[in-house]
């Protein structure tokens, strides 16, 4: 019978530790492993799927099978017949030892010979983590062979006490089990046979002693190859004594792949007998977690990642089962071709005045910029009239000609790969008007690049630049389709006023925004100026988020002031802007939800989370079928989520916590998307989490404490403090801006709920300085409906202003300059601001 002796092993750890709750700190893996298959029970989503496998056929031609996909199970060759890539069943598996059991209800020696078998048998055979099948008809249970193993150790070391053997356990159990071979090795021969294995039972008179288990099923369990006999090596492999090697230089391996191809890492210990490699990821072992894109360990015991994503990229560990202490390392880069946007795409200026093209290029690594105009490779010229800002990402031209006119590619380039795009400069006379002219100037200014601020007294649109108020729509206007009053009048009100709580931009063509005294939503169109819609929801909508990768809207509702009925609903198909309907979800329970928001590099979102505040979990949803997926519970760290921020760059999430006891902080969690577990606090962390656009900081502002603290998430997935700043303000919001003198660099700019102050720090240096007096915030009774009850909006990601609500006016800063722009008065409680870009 084929050994049978790692899978008993792993099933009485499993049964150990649900039955041990004081194990010492020694036994922390096999916790781990005990843990990782328990998650599996409860929660694997069975997903089976396709990788590639691409061989030579027999015409050797790679291409014929390069996109030919096959099932596990199956690989790719080439018909002599249609000279056609076909997928067949493999002939044969490796010879590997990982007992698997199958949903036939059959045993199988490894993963391979279960998905050979189901390709052959042409239907589903799926692991099942069962013990029936193992265990079927066998007397010697799994608890009565491992007692039988350790009576024979006690024996042998209650025989050999005299000898003075290494303190190191397992050199302990070495020595032990190479006494105990030659003691049962009767004749000398270096093999134990099924006779000399019987004569330990006589010689002991032990029969009572090993229950239902001898020393024979030593034999039946242990022997790998199959050949009647054991070896020293199949015994060091029944007691877990295996000789492993790693060498020094193997320790540590880094591989780098490209985003959306596959990768292998493959595992450096060796040894005879290797039991089979356990693969984690920050502390969580993936081998039983049927995880998307990790789930196939080949023959080879090699981590097969299927299409990797900046998400997988981080330290992977492999240890062999049993060696925890020997282990190697492996550092996943992951390299993203640029991507890149310009601003604007089509501008008209007039001779004599300045332009400015400029370029924003994400990638990984960070890409080179260089221009082209009309397709000749430009070199900024020595008078400064034409000048390179902020590492080529801006060209400014300081006093722009006739003969400036022309088309300026911006070209990004790093090692994996290139993109490019156009900004075309016009320059006419103002009394020449060409097409180009009136898209800029008349279309393009009417309604574009300005703040849309919704205040007490209706909508006020305002165009930053020159600080003017371009339209103010009244609280009496009338909605387009109905004819109803954008904010009625309330009875006992001498003043008709509106109430607003929560927009969104919904591609620069409309914006929604919650109107929570009415329980509504309002549609603004961008390109008339106008509201066109409302749309009745469940009482109290308090917050917006606009999902841009399903291109849908999630509204959540209070229902009342304590939130005691708090709801989710979903517009779908927000972009289309007329005639819009609500969806209602059947989540529950939660009084707040987190959806990441999408950049340059990462435009799809899959999954969000919902959260209730005062109770230790989260919930993970599918975005596109609005469904429960599973629940991280926090329970271990007794922590209760407030708030929540990610990054993309090795796929982190990072979770505010607070706690019912006594204590006044407690550190960030982070959690793994990868694995979707908790892999523990963020070092000593606390605070509110921010993420940088471009994924690679984490700003953490801490109320209680004052205290900024800025992390950057290596390319290599590591988390590392740079620095940790003191101020004097009790942070309510914050917002990133783009770096006008460094490029893929950032300012930060931050408000205070109780002080007049706006604080902006350099975030690559640190460096810190404060605007002061921009007058009293809105006090907080009158913004029930967050903390941020003085926001700090930005003008997206090549804007140079910023907005901030003071109690009845606004600030517009100059973030070019660090300095005060002007002030808007009369505007009251105008927290609720939306930026609208070119259109």
């Amino acid at each position: 019978m084929t050994s049978r002796s790692f899978w008993l092993f792993l099933l009485l750890l499993e049964v150990f530790l649900l039955a041990t709750w004081g194990w010492m700190e020694s036994n922390r893996s096999r916790q781990l492993y005990s843990d990782a298959r328990r998650v599996t029970q409860e929660g694997s989503r069975n997903f089976e799927v396709t990788r590639r496998k691409v061989l030579y056929g027999q015409d050797g031609l790679y291409a014929s099978c390069e996109k030919k996909y096959c099932g596990r199970g199956s690989k790719c060759i080439v018909n002599k017949e249609t000279d056609k890539p076909e997928c067949r069943c493999i002939d044969n598996c490796k010879p590997s030892y990982m007992p698997v059991c199958g949903s036939d209800g059959k045993f199988y020696e490894n993963h391979c010979e279960l998905h050979r078998a189901s390709c052959l048998e042409r239907k589903k055979i799926y692991i099942i983590h069962s013990k029936d099948c193992f265990f079927k008809g066998d007397t010697c249970t799994m608890a009565d062979y491992s007692q039988l193993k350790g009576i024979l150790l006690d024996l042998q070391s209650h025989q050999q006490r005299q000898q003075n053997y290494a303190a190191e356990e397992r050199a302990q159990k070495r020595f032990l089990v190479e006494d105990l071979f030659y003691r049962l090795d009767l004749n000398g021969d270096g093999h134990l046979s099924s006779s000399e294995l019987a004569q330990q039972v006589k010689r002991e008179d032990l029969e009572d002693d090993f229950l239902e288990c001898t020393p024979e099923d030593l034999l039946r369990f242990d022997d790998y190859n199959n050949d009647g006999y054991l070896t020293l090596q199949e015994l060091y492999t029944a007691f877990q004594v295996v000789q492993l090697t790693l060498s020094e230089e193997q320790k540590v391996s880094i591989t780098t792949v490209t985003v959306g191809l596959s990768t292998v890492l493959t595992c450096a210990i060796h040894g005879p007998l290797r039991p089979p490699i356990i693969w984690k990821r920050n502390g969580v072992m993936l081998n039983f977690l049927d995880l998307e894109d990790i789930n196939d360990f080949g023959d080879d015991d090699s981590l097969y990642i299927t299409k990797v994503t900046t998400i997988h990229m981080g330290k992977y560990t492999c240890h062999a089962y049993g060696y925890e202490e020997l282990y190697q390392t492996h550092i996943l880069q992951v390299n993203v071709p640029p991507v890149i946007r310009v601003y604007p795409e089509t501008q008209a200026q007039e001779p004599g005045v300045s332009a400015s093209l400029k370029c924003h290029a994400e990638g990984i690594p960070n890409p080179k910029i260089s221009w082209l105009k009309n397709g000749i490779g430009l070199v900024p010229k020595a008078s400064k009239q034409l000048m390179l800002i902020a590492n080529g990402s801006e060209l400014h031209i300081s006093s722009v000609r006739y003969e400036d006119t022309g088309a300026y590619t911006c070209i990004a380039k790093n090692e994996v790969g290139v993109d490019e795009d156009i900004s075309s400069l016009f320059i006419e006379d103002s009394a020449r008007k060409t097409l180009a002219n009136i898209l800029w100037r008349e279309e393009g200014l009417s309604v574009g690049n300005m703040f849309y601020v919704f205040s007490d007294d209706g909508i006020t649109i305002i165009q930053p630049s020159d600080c003017e108020i371009q339209r103010h729509i009244k609280p009496n206007e009338k909605t387009f389709s109905s004819y109803a009053e954008i904010c009625p009048r309330v009875e006992g009100e001498a003043i008709q006023s509106c109430l607003w709580a929560s927009a969104v931009n919904v591609r620069d063509k409309y914006i929604y925004v919650t109107q929570p005294k009415w329980n509504r939503i309002m549609i603004l169109d961008i390109q008339t100026q106008k509201i066109i819609q409302s749309l009745d929801v469940d009482p109290l909508p308090v917050k917006l988020h606009y999902d841009k990768s399903h291109d849908q809207i999630w509204i959540l509702s209070w229902g009342n002031m304590r939130k005691f009925h708090p709801t989710l609903q979903v517009i779908p198909e927000a972009s289309t802007g007329e005639n819009q309907h609500i969806i209602r979800t059947h989540l529950s329970g939660m009084d707040d939800y987190f959806i990441p928001h999408t950049n340059l590099i990462i435009n799809h979102i899959r999954f969000g989370f919902i959260f209730n505040k005062s109770k230790p979990a989260i919930h993970k949803i599918d975005l596109e079928t609005v469904a429960h997926i599973k629940t991280i519970s926090f329970k271990n760290y007794s922590c209760l989520p407030q708030a929540m921020a990610y990054t993309h760059l090795g796929g982190y999430f990072f979770v505010q916590c607070k706690t019912n006891l006594s204590v006044p902080v407690t550190p960030q969690l982070i959690i793994d998307s990868v694995t979707d577990s908790v892999i523990g606090p963020n070092s000593d962390i606390t605070g509110t989490p921010y993420i940088s656009p471009d994924g690679r900081y984490l700003v953490s502002t801490d109320e209680n404490s004052r205290r900024i603290r800025v992390q950057a998430i290596t390319i290599q997935g590591e988390i590392k403090l740079i620095y940790d700043l003191q101020t004097t303000m009790h942070i309510s919001d914050l917002t990133f801006q783009s770096s006008f003198t460094e490029g893929n660099q950032y300012y930060i700019y931050a408000t205070s709920h109780l002080q007049t102050d706006v604080l902006f720090v350099e975030l690559s240096t640190g460096k810190m300085d404060v605007l002061k007096n921009l007058k009293d915030p809105i006090k907080s009774k009158e913004w029930p409906w967050s903390s941020y009850n003085r926001i700090i909006q930005d003008s997206g990601l090549f804007g140079q202003y910023l907005i901030t609500p003071a109690k009845d006016s606004l600030f517009i800063i100059n973030a070019r300059q660090n300095t005060l722009r002007c002030e808007v008065s009369g505007i009251k409680r105008g927290n609720t601001v939306i930026w609208v870009g070119d259109v």
